[in-house]
Parts: structure tokens; sequence; C-alpha cells
């Protein structure tokens, strides 16, 4: 896995296995008297579901951050460097290991950062710990059946509930240089110029993990998947919300549908043009922009 300059792999155990995470513990970041990481608040990069997902897609954006900010990426369990194992995943698995790790590497209120599911995911884990979370900034998040939209009735996800053709799937049309490459610019990314060989080789890696075709399947099949319209409306946490445009699985009409429902809590919805589900892929340096200008409006409320 691709690790940024002055960062390194550190590991928690949570109730589902070793987490993996990225983390500022080497030069240029520490060593220098104004590069102490006592006292820097916590600032943890959650990464979305998909073929090969893992930190890296926040790569591009975490070490932006770690003059200021204790920056920690994990691996969720089931991707990247992180314990795969071989079991059918739930949302509750998720909700869990995301309060495990902030409980087990946090020792006060974090702001966080998640993608996609990830986000929406993000959402119900503040709502049952508020005490964990500061903020939260989130990109496209979505439940993927918000507003009574069934993602696990859709063709692709009843071609992957079928046994064996799933991992036969899985092994020739997922987990392979073409079809990283193909997905990534079909669908993930708004402008295939931006999809690099970097990005394809590291979505690649994850894929290839032993086992870790059993979170991408229970992604693809939309075991994962649940109506965040019905939960948004209890979230407290100050958040903002930033949506691509070109996001082929989940509009900016949803996107701004969820945030209308709780305008007390969620203080930004930003839409972007041209930019797809990974704006911290696409376009890293407008991402880092919008971090910390979000960061600073919700820490002042």
């Amino acid at each position: 896995m691709l690790v940024p300059l002055g960062f390194g792999q550190r590991s928690i155990v949570t109730s589902l296995g070793r987490m993996v995470y990225y983390t500022a513990e080497k030069m240029p970041w520490i060593g220098l008297p104004t590069s102490t990481s006592e006292n820097k608040p916590n600032l943890v990069f959650f990464h979305g579901f998909g073929g090969g997902s893992s930190a890296y897609e926040w790569s591009k954006v975490y070490p932006a951050f770690a003059a200021e900010y204790r920056v920690l990426a994990p691996d969720l369990i089931g991707w990247g460097r992180s314990e795969h194992p071989a079991r059918n995943y739930q949302v509750e698995d998720y909700i869990t290991t995301l309060i495990e790790f902030i409980e087990k590497t946090c020792d006060s209120p974090t702001d966080a950062i998640a993608s996609s599911l990830t986000g929406a995911i993000a959402i119900r884990a503040a709502i049952a710990r508020p005490d964990l979370f500061k903020s939260l900034i989130l990109t496209i998040p979505s439940g993927l059946s918000d507003f009574g939209q069934d993602y696990g009735s859709s063709f692709f996800a009843k071609l992957v509930n079928t046994p064996i053709l799933d991992k036969l799937l899985y092994s020739t049309g997922i987990a392979t240089d073409g079809g990283i490459r193909s997905f990534l610019e079909q669908r993930q990314f708004s402008d295939s110029r931006r999809v690099y060989q970097e990005i394809v080789d590291a979505y690649l890696e994850s894929a290839l993990e032993p086992n870790a075709e059993y979170a991408a399947l229970s992604f693809v099949r939309g075991d994962l998947c649940f109506d965040l319209s019905l939960y948004i409306t209890q979230l407290t946490t100050p958040t903002a919300i930033i949506w691509g445009e070109k996001s082929q699985f989940t509009g900016p009409e949803i996107g701004q549908r969820l945030a209308n429902l709780n305008p007390e809590a969620i203080k930004v919805f930003q839409s972007l043009e041209n930019v797809g589900l990974t704006p911290q892929l696409e376009i890293p340096a407008v991402t880092i922009g919008l971090i910390r200008q979000y960061l600073k409006l919700l820490s002042e409320g």
C-alpha cells in the first residue's frame, strides 16, 4: 500500500479483528519543536467502499493536515491491510468498528471525515455515540437506499447474490487491472483523464488481499446499504457535506434532500460541478481547501 512521506503504519484490535491505520510518525512531521504530536487535535479519515478501497483514497489529502492535527487514516475491516474475516458483512459491523476505532485511538471528541456509504455509516455512529465526535465532514454520504430506493433490487446486486458466480465475477471482473481502471474511469471519476496508474495500482493491491472479496461482495450485493433518511434527523453533530454533481450512484438532489431533513446539524451542503464520487482523489487540492474551511466553521458553531 502506498503510504505518504513521513507516515507509518500502526494497528488496533477491534471486535472483528486487527485494524491498520496510518499516522505521522517520521520526518518531516515528527522531530521538530513545532511538529510534536502532543496536544494536537485528532483528525480521522474514513474511506468508502468498493473493489480495492482503502485509506489510500484519502492519501492525497490527509498529509496536508499533519502539521496541525494528529491524523489517523485507517483501512476499515475487510479492506486494505486490515484483517479480512471471511464473513458476510452488515452495516452494524462498520458502525461498531468505527466507534471502536475512535474509542481506542482518540482520548477526546474528534473531527471525522468520511466518504460515500462510510459517510452515511459515520452519521449513524455519531448518532449512537455523539460524545466521540466533534464534527463530521462528509463526501457524498449516502446509504444508497435513501428515500425508499432499493439498491438490492438492481440487476448487478442480484447477479452478485448468485453463489460461486459472485466470487468468479470478483476475481475476473473487479480484482484486475482492467476491471479497476474501467470502474474508476466510467463510474467513480467524472473525468477519466484524472485516473492515473498509481491510483489503479493502489486499488488493485487492496483488491488482491486474501479474503478481500468478502467485504467487497457484501457491498456490491447491497448488504451494507440502508435508507439514511430514516436516521439523519437524529444527528446532532455539526456536519458539512460535499457532493460531486457527477456521482453516478446518488445525485446531488438526493444529498440536498437529506441535508434539508436536518438543517440544525448540517451546516453546509456544497455541490461540486464536474466531480464524481471521490473528490478527494479527483480534485484533492480543492477538497483540502474545503475541509480547512469547514473545520474552522464547524468549530465556531
